[in-house]
């Protein structure tokens, strides 16, 4: 997935304008928590309904975007 901008949104208002899905108080740090910890993406949509399989997708298509950034910067 390349283009999460349509998942990821930044609000002042949500989270301390932490990245999250949505707008929902979900952030992509607890996805990327919830992933590393081993969960696979129908156990994190069955505690979250209101996730999608997309989200998911598009939380790591994020991360993968400034981990890209940070590599080039550094």
């Amino acid at each position: 997935m390349k283009d999460y901008s349509r998942f990821i949104t930044l609000d002042p208002n949500i989270r301390s304008g932490k990245p999250t899905i949505r707008g929902m108080r979900i952030s992509v740090y607890d996805i990327l928590e919830m992933l590393s910890e081993g969960m696979k993406i129908e156990e994190i949509i069955d505690d979250f309904p209101e996730l999608t399989a997309e989200d998911i997708y598009a939380t790591l298509a994020y991360a993968a975007d400034k981990e890209h950034k940070i590599s080039i910067c550094a």
